[in-house]
């Protein structure tokens, strides 16, 4: 059997797979939040949708460190869950900068007119998490421009593999995002509770396979 000619097609079999969980997982995440509004029940599912698919592809590796695995450069499932976790987070700033502000999204980044600003930027606790956002959303971007073979071919493993652990950077960013959205929108104790389990769950698995690493 020719496993390099059936790869392609195994990818795409996956691909459908995580195409169908993410529309599962943000349908779910959207019966829990009715009867808010569409943009805002949007930006929260797909939100949350991103964050499954973005611990999920975090704890593939320790995973393998404790499965006594080698952790491979490229591996075609961590990317693949990655490749989704970006999408559903694209989509979710696309819907989430609709939401507050009456849809006049500057006003995420910059002082609106009452509070009398003579900085360019805004610093309260809602700009400087909307800032960590914005970051977080452009290395995803870069990561999902990336996340193929012909960068990796192009840049070499070793600086391929260098910019793909801004994955690491990003997951920070969108955990400080998630946490003060949790405390300036009030959200209801459902959601705090599983944001909490997700965080912990991934930084559990990287404690676990670091120690793993470290004991060797």
């Amino acid at each position: 059997m020719n496993t390099n000619s059936s790869l392609p097609t195994r990818r795409m079999t996956r691909h459908l797979l995580f195409a169908l969980a993410s529309c599962v997982l943000v349908t779910a995440f959207l019966q829990f939040l009715h009867p808010q509004r569409p943009l805002y029940q949007i930006s929260m599912a797909t939100g949350y949708g991103s964050l499954f698919l973005m611990a999920l592809s975090l704890m593939i590796g320790p995973w393998n460190v404790l499965r006594h695995r080698a952790n491979p450069v490229s591996g075609y499932l961590r990317r693949d869950i990655g490749i989704w976790a970006g999408i559903l987070a694209v989509a979710h700033v696309i819907a989430g900068l609709q939401v507050h502000a009456d849809g006049k999204f500057w006003l995420y980044f910059l002082p609106p007119p009452e509070m009398h600003s003579s900085f360019p930027v805004r610093l309260d606790p809602f700009g400087l998490t909307n800032y960590a956002g914005l970051i977080a959303t452009v290395i995803f971007v870069m990561l999902l421009c990336l996340s193929n073979n012909a960068s990796l071919r192009a840049l070499g493993a070793k600086r391929w593999k260098f910019l793909q652990r801004w994955n690491y950077a990003a997951a920070a960013l969108v955990f400080m995002h998630g946490w003060m959205y949790q405390i300036i929108e009030k959200r209801n104790l459902g959601f705090v509770l599983v944001f909490i389990i997700v965080v912990a769950g991934v930084l559990a698995a990287q404690v676990a396979g670091f120690r793993r690493v470290r004991g060797r």
